[in-house]
């Protein structure tokens, strides 16, 4: 299967201009033109966000059919907190791969201007111990752990910030476009959860992102180049259990494992040839290029400092510009999923990787236990 289509809203703070089904038509609307569909070649609808407290309304799919042209067709709502839009796309794929559906429009969003994520991510006593505002405050001790654990200095956070912020100027889609951004600007912001500035942290944004799924007949007929799905996984493990490793937790190398494993990967630093890595926190570039098998452990951030991880890098993580640019929560696993499929499209513009023939599309969510990648590439599998 493969996909032809993707449509992504431009992200910003608040969209007042449209409705939740205003806004996720628009991404709806730019995928089928993309794919040059119509509604009427969908077969179903899978659409995917984060809790439904966030905005406030419950079940949203409901009232959100008719907008995504899903009236009398399937619809499946999909909800894995933070890695929603990844987990949503391969509900989605692997509805055309079981042959359920031969075309399938999917879906994922996020209006975070009518909510307030960081302290609906704050829960009260006894769940939570107390003064842990929003994600950052939960993390940020893992990043210490992992700052501990490898020796990484304390410069690295300021690094990924500055190459993903640049990277987004780029982007037309992207939330932030800070053209005055400098290194010594993002190291100068304020620390908000030690070692996390304020410039190392993803903005709170509107946006939705789409993308139309297909199979090999309907690939064939497309006008414009296919990404072809060469893998895709899903994994889970407990939020807290005796054990867990918080830096490098073992539902991502058993995702990444799988789905290296039906792409045919061997040496994903070598045959990999862009990432599209959940980064909400600048700090987990490095430590998500060692969960997911590109680093040996301790090496990830050395990665950073190189400059491999760079636009014009060895390896480009994050060349959209990343979570840390733009992150309507619901949608942010999605984006990465379309701007992986993006890259091995052509289709990608300015921040295009030249000769890009697989990337990687990776997603977490809550407590680092949930986990969506998918491997995509320019060839079919299989030839």
């Amino acid at each position: 299967m493969a996909v032809v289509g993707v449509g992504q809203t431009k992200h910003v703070a608040a969209r007042h201009d449209v409705s939740l089904a205003g806004l996720v038509r628009e991404a709806a609307v730019r995928a089928l033109a993309d794919a040059e569909l119509t509604w009427a070649d969908v077969d179903a609808v899978v659409i995917g966000k984060a809790p439904d407290f966030f905005e406030g309304v419950m079940m949203p799919e409901l009232y959100l059919a008719d907008a995504l042209g899903a009236v009398g067709k399937p619809m499946l709502r999909v909800h894995t907190a933070g890695s929603v839009g990844g987990s949503t796309a391969l509900v989605a794929a692997n509805l055309v791969a079981a042959r359920v559906h031969r075309t399938v429009l999917t879906l994922a969003f996020e209006k975070q201007s009518e909510s307030n994520a960081m302290w609906g991510l704050s829960l009260p006593v006894p769940f939570q111990q107390p003064l842990l505002a929003g994600a950052g405050g939960f993390f940020a001790p893992h990043v210490r752990a992992y700052m501990r654990r490898t020796g990484a200095p304390d410069t690295v956070g300021s690094l990924v910030a500055y190459k993903d912020r640049r990277n987004a100027l780029k982007n037309p889609y992207a939330h932030l476009h800070e053209h005055d951004i400098t290194l010594e600007k993002v190291q100068a912001s304020p620390m908000l959860w030690d070692p996390i500035r304020y410039s190392e942290t993803c903005p709170s944004s509107d946006g939705a992102c789409a993308m139309v799924l297909t199979d090999r007949a309907g690939a064939a007929r497309s006008p414009r180049p296919a990404a072809w799905v060469h893998g895709g996984a899903m994994r889970s493990e407990p939020t807290l259990f005796a054990g867990k490793d918080f830096v490098s937790p073992q539902a991502g190398k058993d995702c990444a494992a799988d789905v290296y494993r039906q792409a045919g990967i061997t040496d994903p630093r070598r045959e990999i040839d862009a990432v599209e890595m959940y980064v909400p926190f600048s700090w987990y570039e490095p430590m998500w290029l060692e969960n997911l098998g590109f680093a040996q452990e301790g090496e990830g951030w050395k990665l950073t400092e190189a400059g491999v991880t760079e636009l014009g890098g060895d390896l480009p993580v994050n060349p959209s510009g990343g979570v840390l640019s733009t992150n309507p929560i619901g949608a942010s696993g999605m984006i990465r999923f379309a701007e992986a499929a993006l890259q091995v499209r052509g289709l990608a513009g300015e921040h295009q990787v030249p000769d890009a023939r697989r990337a990687m599309g990776h997603a977490y969510g809550g407590g680092s236990q949930f986990f969506a990648m998918w491997l995509v590439g320019s060839e079919r599998p299989g030839g």
